[in-house]
């Protein structure tokens, strides 16, 4: 069983939805990154989204975009983000870590070199927005064969067929975006979107994470009444922009990821 299964298994033990925290990596470089990484496993980040910059984003919204162009004027790399993941796995963290981004950096990196480094890194599943199930297998087959998790998204436009595709080929997590549109740009719908993750639970087995637009720990408490994970970006990625620099900053991010954490311990089961 792989460390997000395990991690899924304990929290449904526990009647709990995950938390699962997005930074940037080398916002606002990669030594802050480090510290944040540290202090949101301490804060009780049940699995953490780490981005890989990229000049050319299409699902993030200007926050995180902000972020990546940051990273980017660091000059930070993909190898440099492995080796972070695997100085922190030496150092005995256990969160399970999920590289976010695109396929341009991937594919220059090589997909079968880049699964295989990530596997000896500690990172444990890839999540690449612009890359549909379709066209993965160049990086899929390397990646399943290393044994990382794949996951992929579902949009509240996807259909039955689009849904079925997507499901043949995810593993870990289904993450389900609450809206079209970009990261951070209008807050959630949570009655439609439990509507439609109860229309989806119907065909998917793998637990259910919902993403986008929530940004608050009420708004995280109520989608973790329905969803098996509950992933927050820009808000916590516009608390790094403001405090950038300050010595409050670590401590900042993990007070607002414990406050998450805590409305994730939902009082009732999600249905399923």
């Amino acid at each position: 069983m792989s460390r997000i299964a395990n991690t899924f298994a304990a929290l449904g033990r526990r009647g709990e939805a995950a938390l699962v925290p997005f930074l940037m990596a080398g916002d606002p470089d990669l030594e802050v990154t480090r510290a944040l990484l540290l202090e949101a496993a301490e804060a009780g980040a049940d699995l953490i989204e780490l981005g890989v910059p990229f000049s050319d984003p299409t699902a993030d919204g200007p926050v995180i975009q902000r972020a990546g162009l940051r990273a980017l004027a660091r000059r930070t790399s993909l190898r440099q983000i492995l080796e972070l993941v695997a100085e922190l796995r030496r150092g005995g963290m256990t969160t399970p870590i999920i590289l976010f981004g695109y396929y341009n950096p991937i594919f220059h990196y090589g997909p079968a070199r880049l699964a295989e480094d990530a596997r000896q890194a500690g990172v444990d599943a890839l999540l690449v927005v612009d890359l549909p199930p379709e066209e993965a297998d160049e990086l899929w087959s390397p990646a399943r064969a290393a044994g990382l998790d794949i996951i992929f998204l579902l949009a509240p436009t996807s259909d039955a067929g689009r849904v079925r595709t997507v499901l043949r080929k995810a593993s870990g997590f289904v993450y389900f975006v609450s809206m079209t549109g970009i990261t951070g740009s209008k807050a959630i719908d949570a009655g439609d979107v439990e509507r439609m993750v109860a229309d989806l639970r119907a065909t998917c087995r793998l637990p259910i994470g919902v993403g986008f637009g929530i940004s608050t720990p009420a708004e995280a408490g109520a989608v973790a009444r329905y969803a098996d994970a509950v992933v927050v970006g820009s808000a916590l990625v516009r608390i790094i922009e403001t405090q950038a620099g300050s010595p409050g900053l670590v401590g900042e991010v993990g007070h607002f990821i414990r406050a998450l954490k805590g409305a994730c311990r939902r009082t009732t089961p999600a249905a399923g």
